[in-house]
């Protein structure tokens, strides 16, 4: 019975870590795209600025300088769009570079993120064709197997037959 619970536990836990390298890549991709809308709004402001002679910082300045409310509010939201542009991107270089083990490491941070959840919330499971799935599911199953294999015997314990201690006849 013990090893029918192991068992179940390592396949469980196999089909649950298998899945973190699709989940990575669906959030790569997401990110990636982020990435590449900010950097598209980001230009085309840099782009305009230019055409009026001034750089990024000059005409965010002349946005926070205006009396007009709307203005100034455009242009704490243009400032704050640098902002995740660059934020994000060092996300997507970091992940981009980062090998299994790593990326393992930060699921943390994916979850804890606007595009993590979006990406938890649309995700699809898939089969794990690669070797990084396969080495994850494989490492999930033995987790899984030792784990609850000591569950179980913890469990069992109190339950356990005492041997008589050894005496020697006389």
């Amino acid at each position: 019975m013990r090893r029918f619970v192991a068992g179940a536990g390592g396949i469980g836990l196999a089909l649950v870590l298998s899945q973190f390298p699709e989940y990575a890549q669906q959030y790569t991709q997401r990110l990636g795209g982020a990435v590449d809308e900010l950097r598209i709004i980001t230009t085309d402001f840099d782009n305009a600025a230019l055409a009026e002679g001034l750089d990024r910082t000059q005409a965010l300045e002349r946005y926070a300088a205006s009396t007009d409310s709307f203005l100034a509010g455009r242009g704490q939201s243009m400032a704050a769009t640098y902002d995740r542009y660059e934020q994000l991107s060092q996300t997507l270089e970091r992940i981009s570079n980062a090998d299994p083990i790593e990326r393992l490491k930060s699921l943390p941070a994916y979850l804890d993120t606007d595009i993590g959840r979006r990406t938890l919330e649309s995700y699809q499971p898939a089969v794990p064709a690669t070797m990084e799935g396969i080495l994850y599911a494989g490492g999930g199953l033995i987790l899984g197997y030792l784990v609850m294999s000591a569950i179980w015997r913890i469990l069992l314990l109190p339950f356990r037959r005492r041997r008589p201690a050894y005496r020697p006849t006389e």
